[in-house]
This record gives structure tokens, C-alpha cells and sequence, in this order.
């Protein structure tokens, strides 16, 4: 989700607060020319509605449920608690910005986890017997109410924004050139025309994954993750991290299931960000390659790509 105003005096000084109006774009190609699966007769993919999320299908995050119907798939929300029985038949869980009750009308430190202990064993289970998981965290308080569920993956949240210092961008850009963004199958895709070169994103957190997973999108040495006590608001004082190496995209293997993480929401979909017609996501310039990838990691998380 992208910085909507910030002002910058060798530290940030200054922000305001994400816009709470943003809407998926009805405009945005989501047409897929060589689809993996014939129409609703792919794998099911189950898009968290249950834990106050800020992406969900029927809002931010339709262009990607379009996007991977007209690849085949079978999109649906999933809503209510996550139990062995609401995880029956699914074959890949996407949970995007999640959020505990307590930071609905409050984007404030603490911020809990969005998820139940006895949520939390379940997915951990679907993902062991051979479910895919897809969990994204934007920055504070999503990256702090994602952090227990991604602990037992051996991922660690930083609950902060991830910036390119001295001086934010509104887009942040991986690419190989300067290795930002690792070279694998998943960039690569099925087939020469899947390959996808730089990936976009639009202000993010990060963290650190475990030793087997594999490295996707890496933070240079010129960002720091800035952890505020309230989203937006920042001062000299507030505390920061360095950020080089810490990563806003990685996937792994776990038991015999596959996990893809990432750190920002808004490169999986497209939106509007505003009254002024502003947007964000797979539609920008310098996003081109988003659309592809989003195709990529549903491909692989389905079991089309590699291990």
C-alpha cells in the first residue's frame, strides 16, 4: 500500500495516514491469453474474508481474483475461523492484511495477532498435508498481526514500513541488475513468454525467512524499516532497522505443501487510490511484469512450476 504524502528532511518527519478509499480497479486488464486450467475447472482458491482483511475479493483485491479466475482457477472468499473443515477442498489459502479487532478503527501499537492459536495450528497443518499457502503483510499493524502465524513457518515479521532512504519511493523496484530480485522458476514461468524481468512494489514491510526458503525480492542497503507506534505517523525519534538483505518476497517448500510470503499487497492486484483517479498496482508504469508474476506464483503455489 503506497506512502499517500510524505515529508522528508534527511529523516522522515511526517506522514499521512493511508487512504481508506481505495477500490480495486474495474478497469485493469486481467485477461490471460493462454490459460493454465479450462474455465472453473482449476484448483480452489481460498481468499481470507474472516480476519478483518484490508484486500479482499469483493473489494482491493477483485483484479486478482479476476486475474486467476481467467487462468482457470476457482476463486472464492473463505470467511469465519480457519478449522480443519473450512480448509477442506482448498488448494491454495491466500490471506492478504489481515488484522486483529482491537486495530480496526486503530492502526496503533500493539497490535495482536489476527489469528487464533487454534487457527493458527490449522493452517499450519493444511500447508504439512499438501496445502498452499499465500501470506502477505503490509506494512504496521498487518505485518505485526500476520507475525505468530508466519513464526511457525520460521518467518519473522517486522512490524514497520519498509524505506528507501534518504528519500521514499512511491515505487519500489527489484530487479536483477542489481540483485534485488533472485533469479528462479517462478520469474522464469512455464514458458518463454511467462519470464518476468522486475517486479514493482508500493510500500511495504519486510522479514526474514528461513535458511530453505528461497529469496525473492531482497531490500538493498538503502532501506531501513521504520517501526512507528501509529501507521503514518513518524518523527526523528521513531525507531528504525537497517534493512539491507531483509526480504519482501520468498517461497518454500513445508512438509509436503508450499508457502509464498510476501511483504506488500498492492503488487498482487490492481487499485485506485484515490478521488483523482490515482492508482497503484499491476497497472502502473514500470509494474508490467506484476500481472505475469501474480500468474507465476498462483501456477507454482498450484503445483504447475517446479518444486
Amino acid at each position: 500500500m503506497r506512502l499517500a504524502a510524505l515529508a522528508v528532511l534527511g529523516v522522515l518527519t511526517c506522514a499521512a495516514p493511508a487512504t481508506a478509499a481505495a477500490v480495486g480497479d474495474s478497469a485493469a486488464d486481467v485477461g490471460v491469453k493462454t490459460p493454465a486450467f479450462e474455465k472453473d475447472k482449476g484448483p480452489i482458491v481460498a481468499v481470507d474474508a474472516g480476519h478483518l482483511n484490508y484486500h479482499t475479493i469483493d473489494g482491493r483485491f477483485g483484479p486478482f481474483a479476476k486475474l486467476l479466475s481467467n487462468d482457470g482457477f476457482r476463486v472464492m472468499p473463505r470467511t469465519g475461523a480457519f478449522t480443519a473443515e473450512t480448509l477442506s477442498g482448498v488448494s491454495v489459502l491466500v490471506i492478504a492484511n489481515a488484522l486483529n479487532p482491537t486495530n480496526a478503527a486503530q492502526w496503533s501499537l500493539p497490535t495482536p495477532s489476527a489469528f487464533g492459536k487454534d487457527e493458527i495450528a490449522a493452517v499450519k497443518t493444511f500447508v504439512e498435508n499438501g496445502g498452499s499457502l499465500l501470506l502477505i503483510a503490509d506494512h504496521m499493524p498487518f505485518s505485526g498481526a500476520a507475525a505468530d502465524l508466519a513464526s511457525v513457518f520460521g518467518v519473522t515479521f517486522f512490524n514497520g514500513f519498509a524505506f528507501h532512504m534518504p528519500e521514499p519511493r512511491p515505487v519500489d523496484l527489484f530487479t536483477s541488475a542489481d540483485g534485488s530480485l533472485i533469479p528462479d522458476l517462478v520469474f522464469a514461468g512455464r514458458v518463454a513468454a511467462d519470464g518476468v524481468t522486475r517486479i514493482a512494489t508500493f510500500t511495504g514491510s519486510a522479514f526474514r525467512a528461513p535458511e530453505n526458503a528461497r529469496r525473492l525480492l531482497v531490500l538493498t542497503g538503502d532501506y531501513q524499516i521504520v517501526m512507528p507506534q501509529t501507521a503514518w505517523v513518524f518523527s526523528p525519534q521513531t525507531p528504525r532497522i537497517a534493512g539491507g538483505g531483509l526480504l519482501q518476497g520468498a517461497i518454500m517448500p513445508y512438509g509436503h505443501g508450499r508457502l509464498a510470503v510476501f511483504g506488500e499487497a498492492a503488487m498482487f492486484t490492481a487499485q485506485v487510490e484515490d478521488s483523482n483517479g490515482n492508482r497503484i498496482g499491476f497497472t502502473v508504469p514500470g509494474a508490467e511484469d506484476n500481472k505475469q508474476f501474480v500468474l507465476n506464483i498462483a501456477r507454482w503455489l498450484a503445483g504447475l512450476l517446479g518444486p
